[in-house]
């Protein structure tokens, strides 16, 4: 829904934070459009936080409170706050898929180390693979969700010329991108939806490194990992895909501890600003 900058109702000058919120918003949107790569997703991730540090500065100002302190509708308000649970949610359904996966990454570079190109290493890689295919199927029910809150109502109830209404629509636009960021990063951990075989990624990755930016933006640090296995599988277990697989954990485990610190400094921004909003409109 578009934001009214201004309304009959706020001054003719934007606060500051307000305009920086747009402009916060505006390089997010602007962001949804590049590959979906790890270094992508953090930079999205950093910028989520910047915006609800943001919004919580913006929460704290008098116009502010005094805008959503008037409440005369008790369903956007309530919406409002369902809208900052459903992000905490979504942010919890990420940090597992992660946790999850970090944890498996850990105790496969463990056994990988340890036994090197032994034939009972294939046992071991098909419970990391049983593995993903659980946090993928939770990805899939947390997608499903998000796809559920997409119809609800427009507060045509409050006057577009109202300050509550310019709040209230600004911060149902920090809930969409937010949304929208969580849903890259969902699909990121779940991998390509319609990949190629797990040997066609292997016979891309066993290609000269002169790889042309198309096909490398085709295949993620998880997909990497997922194919690598599968050639351990394939080669049972032999030393160089074993080692070719250590390589590729190295890196799916960088990427993790990238997306794990920023989605915490997020998560904890997130609960900062929900208490702010319940503050005001519990007040």
């Amino acid at each position: 829904m578009a934001f009214h900058t201004r309304s009959n109702s706020f001054p003719s000058r934007p606060h500051p934070v307000l305009q920086e919120v747009d402009e916060l918003l505006c390089r997010l949107r602007s962001s949804e459009a590049t590959s979906a790569s790890s270094s992508s997703i953090s930079h999205k991730l950093s910028g989520l936080q910047d915006l609800h540090d943001c919004v919580d500065r913006l929460l704290q100002l008098p116009l502010t409170q005094q805008a959503l302190a008037q409440v005369q509708n008790e369903k956007w308000a309530n919406e409002l706050l369902d809208g900052s649970l459903r992000l905490l949610d979504v942010s919890s359904s990420a940090k597992d898929a992660i946790l999850q996966t970090k944890e498996c990454v850990q105790d496969l570079q463990s056994i990988i180390r340890r036994r090197g190109g032994e034939t009972g290493l294939t046992s071991e890689v098909r419970k990391y693979l049983t593995s993903r295919k659980m946090v993928k199927k939770a990805i899939q029910k947390a997608m499903k969700n998000l796809k559920g809150t997409e119809n609800r109502s427009t507060f045509s109830s409050l006057n577009k010329d109202d300050e509550t209404f310019s709040v209230v629509s600004k911060l149902r636009e920090v809930e969409a991108i937010t949304l929208a960021v969580f849903e890259s990063l969902l699909s990121f951990i779940s991998g390509p939806k319609s990949q190629p075989s797990s040997w066609s990624l292997v016979s891309k990755m066993m290609q000269s490194k002169k790889v042309v930016c198309e096909e490398a933006t085709e295949i993620n640090e998880f997909a990497e990992v997922d194919a690598a296995l599968n050639s351990l599988i394939r080669h049972k277990a032999s030393k160089p895909s074993a080692d070719d697989a250590h390589n590729q954990l190295d890196q799916l485990k960088s990427c993790i501890q990238d997306q794990e610190e920023a989605l915490e400094c997020l998560f904890r921004q997130m609960i900062k600003t929900r208490v702010s909003l319940l503050n005001i409109l519990n007040h």
